[in-house]
């Protein structure tokens, strides 16, 4: 690998980014993590106004966790938040070597890799799925690199080079660069690669057979009704989920479980059950969907009209969505929401 070209390109065609040359690795940290199966224009608004929120790691450990979660709302895979909160709580100060970060909850060897190599200068290359594609192309590995064992054995391939770098943490982030601007999955644009020259799936004209493509197992559907709920002060009817497992410790429309949509008497005796009060009225409002790593979300939403002395558990509450973490799918079904005043003609 032609290490000077790369770095060379890099840093004449590197992306400014907010935590790009920032002296804090605390910053350095919360980017890796939030910059984990999230494509970087994403996270440029989250990274920002989170660190806005929790400027240096010590207020991050002081914050409770649905504060957090708030501002991590949307940015989705939420377990990342609450492991980052819990890696803040458990420091008496930074890490300063990659063994160090490797310790912390929800840091794995490409998060630590990362940070070593950019905040401290440690030779330890990084392998998420552009530097993947990038390597496939270069040398046409047909390995399967979603396996833990082929990233390694990428990994340790990829150590001879790194340590020929001037700057590890520029090598590491100049692969990536490449891999997310140039070296794209689709439709690769080779003439602008500075490593086109050695690329072995180049010269075969096979770049669009690297990646090796796995087939994509069919993914189950999950379906619920949920319950739309909205007070006179424009207040709705959340409930939160536990704090352990999918979207923990967010808040979401009251649900059950259903296979399919149910008229508006079925739904109605489904809420029942759920809230222990008989709705007085129960009308089907629409559906939306939301697709996870491993499932599909279906949400058969229903405007649903009670009582004024609806007795809540603890887990549930009216509130202003703005001021609670909600799932994505959620704020979706929210949109179908009546108005305030809608919601008080029904009420009165």
């Amino acid at each position: 690998m032609n290490v000077a070209a790369l770095l060379s390109w890099y840093r004449a065609n590197r992306r400014s980014m907010p935590w790009r040359d920032h002296p804090d690795p605390y910053a350095v940290w919360v980017s890796e993590i939030m910059l984990q199966q999230t494509r970087i224009e994403t996270v440029r608004h989250y990274f920002t106004r989170f660190l806005e929120r929790f400027p240096t790691w010590q207020e991050l450990a002081r914050a409770p966790l649905q504060d957090v979660l708030k501002m991590w709302e949307g940015l989705g895979y939420y377990s990342r938040a609450r492991n980052l909160l819990k890696a803040a709580q458990s420091l008496r100060e930074l890490p300063d070597s990659l063994e160090g970060w490797r310790e912390l909850p929800g840091v794995g060897p490409y998060t630590a890799a990362a940070i070593a190599s950019v905040c401290y200068g440690v030779c330890a290359p990084v392998v998420d799925g552009n530097v993947s594609r990038v390597m496939a192309r270069l040398d046409c590995l047909s390995d399967d690199f979603s396996q833990i064992g082929n990233r390694n054995k990428l990994a340790e391939r990829l150590q001879p080079w790194i340590e020929k770098a001037d700057s590890p943490g520029d090598f590491n982030q100049a692969m990536m660069e490449l891999g997310e601007t140039v070296c794209l999955p689709q439709t690769p644009l080779c003439d602008a690669c500075p490593l086109c020259a050695e690329c072995k799936a180049k010269k075969r004209k096979r770049q669009s057979e690297f990646p090796v493509r796995r087939e994509k197992k069919q993914i189950p559907l999950r379906q619920v009704l949920a319950s739309l709920m909205v007070n006179d002060k424009g207040e709705y009817l959340f409930t939160r989920r536990p704090e352990e497992g999918l979207l923990g410790g967010l808040w979401e429309l009251p649900n059950v479980p259903t296979t399919r949509k149910a008229s508006n008497q079925e739904a109605a005796q489904r809420f029942a059950e759920l809230l222990g009060t008989t709705p007085r009225e129960t009308r089907y409002a629409g559906t939306v969907t939301h697709v996870f790593t491993h499932f599909r979300q279906r949400l058969h939403i229903y405007r649903v009209a009670v009582s004024r002395d609806l007795t809540l558990g603890r887990n549930y509450r009216f509130a202003v969505p703005s001021k609670l973490p909600l799932t994505t799918a959620t704020r979706k079904a929210l949109r179908l929401g009546p108005s305030a005043r809608q919601s008080a003609r029904q009420e009165s």
